[in-house]
């Protein structure tokens, strides 16, 4: 990709920046360290799309 094309200051852009940046955060770690952020990632990421699935109301 260009600079052109990326836009970091995208509001569609800003998670996955945060979560590229995290990953990369993780994967520096020691193995048992990156296993257990690994782990806890996973459950964060579940837990926010497993709430996506509530019905919301109508205003």
């Amino acid at each position: 990709m260009t600079d052109e094309t990326m836009q970091p200051d995208a509001p569609e852009d800003r998670e996955p920046s945060a979560l590229l940046s995290r990953l990369r955060v993780i994967e520096d770690q020691p193995l048992a360290d990156r296993a257990a952020a690994l782990s806890q990632l996973h459950d964060e990421l579940r837990a926010r799309l497993e709430s996506g699935d509530a019905p919301r109301p109508h205003a």
